[in-house]
């Protein structure tokens, strides 16, 4: 049964991020990125990919495309000529803001059906902070 409502869950997001030509992973690691850049972070490749939880590889192949799109860059560290430091252009923060404001309602109005997911996603929490 968590399978299904997690399906049901990632095809709202799905629904509610199809507008603005992003997929739900495009949005995470955006948002992250964003999330990261304004808090005076600039991550590269690897450190994102940890922050937000995703496979490194899938990371590259979607951040290429977040670049394609004009919503980030990459540039070379400065401190490791290899490495290239994530940096959220403008139109990126708006969209990542924006988005972050539409996943929000649908995650309220998703969770608001069950007020005993609070209770699991504190759990799910928990776990995540132990690993």
């Amino acid at each position: 049964m968590l399978w299904h409502v997690t399906l049901r869950w990632q095809r709202d997001i799905a629904r509610a991020l199809a507008p603005f030509d992003l997929t739900h992973v495009q949005f995470v690691l955006l948002a992250t990125a964003w999330w990261m850049n304004s808090h005076g972070e600039d991550p590269n490749q690897l450190s994102l990919a940890r922050k937000a939880g995703t496979d490194v590889k899938m990371t590259s192949q979607v951040l290429r495309k977040l670049e394609d799109k004009g919503f980030l860059r990459r540039e070379v560290d400065p401190a490791d000529t290899r490495a290239k430091l994530l940096r959220v252009t403008d139109a990126g923060a708006r969209l990542a803001q924006r988005t972050i404001e539409v996943v929000d309602e649908v995650d309220r109005g998703f969770f608001a059906a069950a007020p005993e997911a609070a209770g699991l996603l504190r759990l799910l929490a928990r776990q995540r902070s132990d690993e």
